[in-house]
């Protein structure tokens, strides 16, 4: 099928992401979303009054995030604006640009400003109280850290559901640390001709704001902390669980940042996009979910739901994304798929610049607009699984425009 909503070409960014701790870790995630915003709809001159609706996702909460959207746009500018707050996980950003697309379809919005953000760095410490326990006292919970480490359905971590898969279809250590220094020399690409392919939809360098947004803290050239592995350096890693295969270099790591796709009606798609003779079309949906603690499975499922909703095979993409939070992930995916794996994440993934959850999947679809873009147009497809053994896909087209 085609939806009505189209992403104006162009009409999207993402800042670099940068490791935890590192130069976003006290910037507020919404406070520097908006910050992000603003210089970035000026640098296409696009009015904040232009937009009729929102969708703001997150999935690590900040002081007043209660707010959510209507706080965010009102940040911006853009204060006629309302709408939705998600959080899904690491499927954040696909589920924010679906809510975006059906506003438009039944007509409700012409343009919608879908933004994503999140800072894992120094995560809430919560407290939760218990009138009926011992003394009266409650609970508390280390939001990041204890979400990272058990799905209470479990309880398991996420990184057991990686070991659960690579264990039941035979994935083992060293095809793994093959794969990353694959999807390590794919993002380097983007580093070419000095950060030719990120500088199509990121601002670089990137001016780091103080806590307070009214100085300049530091510069970012690119993507902060990523690694720089070698074959060698990889193979004297041990598994990080007991008798596992997933040592820390076959995994991401975790980020902060921030990115967004405004998606509008195809009339408003013309009027707001960088290059209106390219059209950006939406054709498909899938949202999965794999056995308890198998949680790379639920790519696939997610994708051919998406594919069958597009009425497409996976053999007419052109492009594929994925957020592979384990090298565990792709190479399933591959098998499921018969991709060739080493095709896949052209010009870098989340196993590679890092792990900020609701943005991850919004930038990936970014370079997928762009990785199409570059090839003349065709076919993508984007998945990546999520908490709770969940996944969620999109397939796009990127055409010329007719008329």
């Amino acid at each position: 099928m085609a939806y009505k909503a189209e992403i104006p070409y162009g009409a999207y960014w993402s800042t670099p992401f940068a490791r935890w701790q590192g130069s976003f870790a006290n910037l507020h995630s919404i406070e520097f979303a908006a910050w992000v915003a603003r210089r970035e709809l000026a640098r296409r001159s696009i009015d904040p009054a232009a937009f009729d609706y929102g969708v703001l996702g997150f999935s690590v909460p900040q002081k007043h995030s209660f707010y959510g959207l209507p706080w965010l746009t009102g940040l911006i500018g853009a204060g006629q604006a309302g709408g939705p707050t998600l959080m899904q996980a690491c499927a954040t950003g696909v589920r924010c640009l679906l809510a975006g697309v059906q506003e438009i379809e039944v007509g409700m919005a012409s343009a919608a400003l879908t933004v994503t953000c999140d800072r894992t760095s120094n995560g809430p410490h919560l407290y939760y109280p218990n009138p009926r326990g011992p003394g009266g006292t409650g609970t508390a919970e280390d939001w990041v850290m204890d979400n990272f480490g058990c799905d209470p359905l479990g309880p398991h971590s996420m990184l057991q559901t990686a070991e659960n898969v690579a264990r039941k279809h035979g994935i083992g250590t060293a095809e793994q640390h093959e794969l990353v220094l694959r999807r390590e020399a794919q993002y380097r690409q983007a580093l070419a001709d000095d950060a030719a392919f990120l500088k199509r939809f990121m601002t670089l360098p990137f001016e780091v704001p103080a806590p307070n947004f009214k100085k300049t803290a530091g510069s970012l050239a690119a993507d902060e902390g990523v690694n720089q592995s070698t074959a060698e350096g990889l193979a004297k890693l041990k598994p990080v669980l007991e008798g596992g295969t997933v040592t820390f270099g076959g995994q991401t790591h975790p980020a902060d940042g921030n990115a967004a796709i405004i998606v509008a009606a195809p009339e408003r798609a013309r009027e707001l996009s960088a290059d209106p003779s390219i059209a950006v079309r939406l054709h498909g949906f899938g949202l999965a979910r794999a056995p308890l603690a198998h949680m790379p499975e639920a790519t696939v499922p997610a994708a051919r739901r998406a594919l069958d909703q597009a009425g497409l095979a996976i053999g007419q993409m052109n492009a594929i994304k994925t957020h592979n939070p384990f090298a565990v992930n792709d190479i399933y995916f591959a098998r499921q798929t018969d991709v060739d794996v080493a095709s896949m994440n052209n010009f870098g993934c989340s196993l590679v610049w890092g792990h900020p959850q609701a943005p991850m999947g919004t930038r990936a679809i970014i370079e997928l607009i762009e990785e199409l873009a570059l090839r003349g147009g065709g076919y993508g497809l984007f998945t990546g699984c999520a908490a709770g053994d969940s996944a969620m896909a999109v397939v796009l087209q990127v055409t010329g425009r007719q008329g």
